[in-house]
């Protein structure tokens, strides 16, 4: 099995160390940090997109902590969570195996989300969670969120292409090994469209660099099924809002109008615009996004106890 991450090295200076636990559910071992927050605080859960990890909110998670009880961890093959059994073709790749899995962990952790913060592939993971009835938080947020497939060929040779990287044991190791380059981690993080510090560009790097952090997320990739999740948005019951970066290089900020226009109307869904920027919003502005959250949330919630500054 490909190596991941080694919580003694490569976790010595994670950001919140302190706050760091690990889990066993759904056949892993997880990473997770965890925020007290206030007492009797609604519980808020942060999902990263692909390729990240804890790391991503770094400065988000201790501004949520303010108003939220607070939740984050590294999905499935991801960082310091483990490689599932069966590698590439586990089910905890898929996005409803990826579901399940999250689900079990927060039965373990005896943890039921009032709010749902996911990050691009992590808001489908939110989705999925909502749809299944999993989950049932008051309310779901997507950060530039990758809910929809691509379009044209792009779209159909993604997922099998993929699947061919990710089945591939050298692949993940090749990448990994380029991507431990400065230079190539500074422009994979440029196409995003996001400026990170000096701080943030060194921890993707340390990520990128690792061939099980590799693996992780090109399996991830190689199961990912948005047509079935795209046209399961016509059932949500649960109220969805979006938060974009309009200077988006990953996912397309108009993508966002398609997904409203799929959901049911009386979910009331609205979408969020942050000019200048990118992908990694959250990172770049936390404290911006911070503010946007728990608005949102004070609005679902009819202006119950969130109702703090962050």
């Amino acid at each position: 099995m490909t190596q991941g991450l080694d919580w003694a090295l490569d976790g010595r200076d994670w950001p919140h160390r302190e706050q760091s636990r690990f889990v066993t559910a759904a056949g892993l071992t997880w990473h997770t940090q965890q925020w007290d927050g206030p007492p009797h605080a609604p519980v808020a859960l942060l999902l990263h997109g692909t390729g990240a990890a804890t790391h991503s909110w770094r400065d988000l998670a201790p501004l949520m902590a303010r108003d939220f009880r607070v939740l984050t961890l590294d999905l499935p093959g991801h960082a310091f969570t483990s490689l599932p059994p069966g590698g590439s073709a586990a089910p905890q790749f898929t996005l409803p195996g990826m579901a399940q899995a999250v689900s079990e962990l927060l039965e373990q952790l005896q943890l039921q989300p009032d709010l749902v913060v996911g990050h691009s592939a992590g808001a489908a993971v939110a989705v999925r969670l909502a749809l299944d009835r999993r989950l049932t938080p008051q309310l779901l947020v997507g950060l530039n969120a990758a809910l929809l497939p691509l379009r044209g060929l792009a779209g159909q040779l993604f997922s099998p292409v993929a699947r061919v990287m990710a089945s591939s044991s050298w692949v993940p190791r090749f990448f990994a090994s380029r991507a431990s380059d400065p230079a190539v981690a500074q422009r994979l993080l440029d196409s995003t469209g996001s400026r990170l510090d000096a701080r943030g560009t060194a921890l993707y790097a340390r990520l990128v660099g690792n061939a099980g952090h590799a693996q992780g997320a090109l399996s991830m990739m190689a199961n990912w099924d948005l047509q079935t999740l795209a046209a399961d948005l016509t059932r949500l019951q649960t109220p969805l809002d979006l938060v974009i970066g309009l200077n988006d290089h990953t996912v397309p900020p108009a993508q966002a109008e398609r997904v409203l226009a799929r959901l049911p109307p009386a979910l009331h869904a609205s979408c969020s615009r942050l000019p200048r920027l990118g992908h990694l919003a959250h990172e770049e502005q936390p404290e911006e996004v911070a503010r946007l959250l728990l608005s949102l949330f004070a609005v679902r919630a009819g202006g119950s106890d969130a109702t703090g500054g962050a």
